[in-house]
């Protein structure tokens, strides 16, 4: 053992009157491993998850090394250690020294899946034990039948036969043929998110997994779009939901916020003029918005990948992991190695990292992105996204918004008031559909189009 062995902060596991099984020297290996060689993580994140590693300290250094890996080539001790000063944990899984003392734990990387195999059976003996004693505590109890606690024990065990901490993949036709019947006989993919609009409802599905990217130019409506959306998950679902807001401080999002919801004037809100008549539209949200505890408007200075996935981490963490994400917007978020690239190239990252992160988060991933000049005075397209042409080709959904203007660029047209959602690209639907709704810009929200 070394000085690295009890990192500061991590409490070992309970571990009765005897350690329970586990090899210190397999774990450090592979962890060290994966730090040398990008082939050794893609690898390891096929056959471990964090769980098959006895020290808790180690499984936050493989979530750190897999998560960064996600969205990076760039893995080594110094970056990881970066990632996990990020979150806090640096000090508790030993600091910056003890990564370093992993790569000298490596005998070679060409031993990483034999000692991953040490690693999983390790896990497997130590779901045995803790089945055992489950079924054991069960007994002492004598408040079940023993034949229920002989049954659950069996399933247990088996399940720890199968090999505890390996990734379970099902991947067959098999395994997700009866998921499928049941999508098809409810009539919808029931982890999709429908929005507050019942005609776009028709067109888009918001899945997890993917990345929806919504376009518009200045003063557009696309922070309106994603607060609204935002709050119909969290309100009206009742699911916590996440804006991670670059262009708003907290109060400027909970005037917007309370606008939307309560009726009352935008200006005045902002203004802090309310009359009666408003205070008696905010007293009746007073109960909506002092208990939505799960609906997080994340204001942080200089917001990037890393902070996104930390937040939701904590989320998670409380037992409330988001339903959604909504990043206004994706050309304001900050680099994660601090400069060295051109803007086009760092916004590709960013477009890359959020689609990688709706996937390992499974939850749509809703980016406002801004329009560059050239799309002034016409209809956009999908390629006229500012200082990228990446975050057409890494989303699943794309809607360009556009207000149909006057010739003098004031809202007075014959369709003054309006806004329409162009669905650009959408992999699982129908692409090029037009949804009109209307633009209530006074009190913050887009609202459906009244057909007549």
């Amino acid at each position: 053992m070394n000085d690295f062995d009890e990192p500061a902060g991590f409490d070992e596991p309970d571990n009765f009157e005897r350690p329970l099984p586990h090899d210190f020297g397999a774990e450090q290996s592979v962890l060290g491993s994966m730090l040398l060689s990008g082939a050794v993580i893609d690898s390891m994140v096929a056959t471990l998850t964090s769980a098959a590693f006895y020290r808790p300290a180690h499984q936050v250094i493989f979530d750190a090394i897999t998560g960064l890996y996600g969205r990076s080539s760039k893995i080594d001790p110094i970056t990881v250690g970066d990632e996990l000063a990020s979150t806090g944990d640096l000090a508790k899984v030993g600091g910056s020294s003890y990564l370093h003392e992993l790569v000298r734990a490596v005998p070679t990387v060409a031993h990483a899946e034999k000692h991953a195999e040490i690693i999983r059976k390790k896990a497997a003996l130590r779901a045995v034990i803790e089945a055992s004693n489950r079924a054991a505590a069960r007994a002492y109890a004598q408040q079940d039948e023993a034949d229920d606690i002989l049954d659950d024990a069996m399933a247990d065990l088996q399940g720890a036969a199968t090999g505890s901490g390996q990734a379970e993949l099902k991947l067959a036709v098999s395994d997700r043929w009866a998921g499928f019947l049941d999508e098809l006989e409810a009539g919808k993919d029931p982890r999709a998110i429908d929005t507050p609009w019942a005609d776009l409802n028709d067109v888009v599905e918001l899945k997890p997994g993917q990345l929806v990217v919504v376009g518009a130019a200045t003063g557009g409506g696309k922070s309106l779009f994603g607060m609204n959306l935002a709050s119909h998950v969290a309100f009206k679902h009742k699911r916590p939901a996440l804006v991670a807001s670059m262009e708003m401080g907290g109060s400027e999002l909970m005037a917007r916020l309370v606008a939307a919801e309560a009726g009352v004037d935008l200006d005045r809100l902002i203004r802090r003029k309310l009359n009666d008549h408003d205070w008696a539209k905010v007293i009746k949200v007073n109960e909506l918005m002092g208990t939505a505890e799960n609906f997080i408007l994340d204001d942080s200075s200089n917001l990037t990948l890393s902070k996104i996935r930390a937040r939701l981490r904590w989320m998670a963490s409380q037992g409330h992991p988001a339903a959604i994400v909504v990043a206004d917007y994706l050309q304001l978020m900050g680099s994660e190695d601090g400069g060295g690239k051109n803007r086009a190239q760092e916004v590709a990252e960013i477009s890359r990292g959020l689609k990688v992160m709706a996937m390992e988060f499974e939850i749509p991933i809703v980016a406002l992105a801004q329009f560059n000049r050239g799309s002034v005075g016409r209809q956009p397209m999908a390629t006229d996204f500012k200082d990228s042409s990446s975050i057409e080709q890494d989303s699943n959904v794309i809607m360009l918004l556009h207000r149909p203007l006057a010739e003098d660029g004031t809202d007075t047209g014959p369709r003054a008031g309006e806004v329409d959602v162009i669905v650009a690209k959408n992999r699982n639907g129908a692409n090029g559909r037009i949804i009109p709704l209307i633009f209530q810009g006074h009190y913050a929200r887009l609202a459906n189009y009244q057909h007549g």
